[in-house]
């Protein structure tokens, strides 16, 4: 595997949106946002042929710039991805890198008072930016969405909350089953905020003051701060954690207001949207960090239940843990371009 970048058989286009709902939000975050957007082979040379398009987002403090980043013996996605269409393994698709990120290193892809409008951002500017100025097909049937952990959370509610937009997904370890990928986090984080005078935002202000994660308790904080300012934020946008901060006591009122985005506790509020899905790809590591094999397995139950077809569903647990995982990411890409509508 030569270590450098190779010639893409499509094309990658880098562009930039100026938002109107990221403007003036509340982190103070830029509202002019990167977006890549990838044309397969033969866009350029068939000017008439309108693709199916897969949307990818980024997991928890990913940015887009990572996407093009080069470890020992991988390709990026962006060249899979391209590989997946030169090789013939699936039909043209429009692939689209989408940026969310926030000061607090991630929105989940809500709209939220502790972040912003990311979900409204996604679907009511990005994706009409992009059919206006490529040839897509302008259908959900033709519309999919992907992402690896708070990306696999993202793309597993965005096409319940817009069936409208969205007709398949692929999550990789995406966050559900909240009992088990986010309260054993709680206990981390609270003896953490000990050194902090129990105050998560004194905590971020010394986190900003110097080298990120270099102290015992910054990964449970951060994942703390960044799901309570999307999950529980307050109007004015302070988040509220779902614990008390001294003593690691739930507080029930803001932990229900994190289970209520829970995927698995999301299925049955949305059961019709989640019947309307064509096709949806779901994957873990048997050794995932935050259970989130088993949130799989409790998410591909739940489709299920409410009468999603086997057909349309495909689970598969992969040997490994959170991380390293960016081998999935081909495979899910050719299993949904397969079954996009054309």
């Amino acid at each position: 595997m030569l270590p450098w970048n190779v010639e893409l058989a499509g094309r990658l286009d880098r562009a930039v949106i100026s938002s109107d709902l990221l403007r003036d939000n509340p982190l103070g975050d830029p509202y002019e946002r990167p977006v890549w957007v990838y044309l397969p082979p033969g866009y350029d040379d068939d000017t008439d042929t309108r693709y199916p398009t897969v949307y990818v987002i980024q997991g928890l403090t990913g940015h887009l710039g990572m996407w093009a980043n080069r470890s020992p013996f991988q390709q990026p996605f962006i060249e899979t991805a391209d590989a997946v269409f030169a090789s013939g393994r699936a039909p043209g698709c429009v692939v689209v890198y989408v940026d969310a990120w926030t000061a607090y290193g991630g929105s989940q892809f809500v709209d939220s008072p502790g972040t912003g409008a990311y979900h409204s951002y996604l679907c009511d500017e990005v994706v009409p930016w992009v059919d206006a100025r490529y040839r897509t097909i302008n259908h959900r049937d033709s519309r999919a969405i992907s992402g690896k952990s708070s990306g696999g959370f993202g793309a597993m509610i965005t096409p319940m909350l817009r069936p409208d937009l969205f007709g398949a997904l692929a999550t990789h370890a995406g966050d559900t089953l909240y009992e088990y990928c986010y309260l054993s986090e709680f206990p981390k984080a609270a003896r953490a905020l000990r050194d902090h005078d129990h105050d998560i935002l004194r905590w971020w202000e010394d986190f900003r003051s110097r080298t990120p994660f270099s102290r015992p308790g910054d990964q449970s904080l951060l994942v703390a701060l960044v799901s309570s300012a999307c999950f529980s934020a307050d109007p004015d946008g302070t988040p509220r954690l779902p614990f008390d901060p001294r003593t690691g006591v739930l507080r029930p009122e803001i932990w229900q207001r994190w289970l209520d985005w829970d995927p698995v506790r999301m299925v049955d509020r949305y059961a019709d949207a989640v019947r309307s899905l064509r096709a949806v790809w779901i994957d873990a590591g048997t050794r995932d960090e935050w259970y989130l094999d088993l949130g799989a397995e409790a998410f591909r139950a739940e489709l299920g239940r409410v009468g999603v077809p086997d057909e349309r569903i495909h689970l598969e647990l992969f040997d490994g843990g959170h991380g390293g995982i960016d081998h999935r990411y081909p495979l899910a890409l050719a299993w949904l371009a397969q079954r996009l509508a054309r």
